[in-house]
């Protein structure tokens, strides 16, 4: 699932392991989600949220594919 999260943490000065640490995850956790290699549990995804100051619909780009 596409997202935002690196630009985001970037912009606000925060490392993958900081943002990991008030996640209570990985630092190689955040990174599998931002390179899209690890879509995070709907808990984590609020955290990520959450320490970001944003939102998960603002983080977080779903497209659902169509099965033909």
């Amino acid at each position: 699932m596409k997202n935002s999260i690196k630009s985001l943490r970037e912009g606000l000065g925060i490392s993958q392991g900081k943002l990991a640490q008030l996640c209570g995850v990985s630092r190689q956790t955040i990174n599998a989600i931002e390179n899209n290699k690890y879509d995070p549990s709907l808990e984590l995804a609020f955290a990520i949220a959450l320490s970001l100051d944003s939102t998960v619909d603002c983080l977080f780009n779903y497209q659902k594919t169509l099965k033909k």
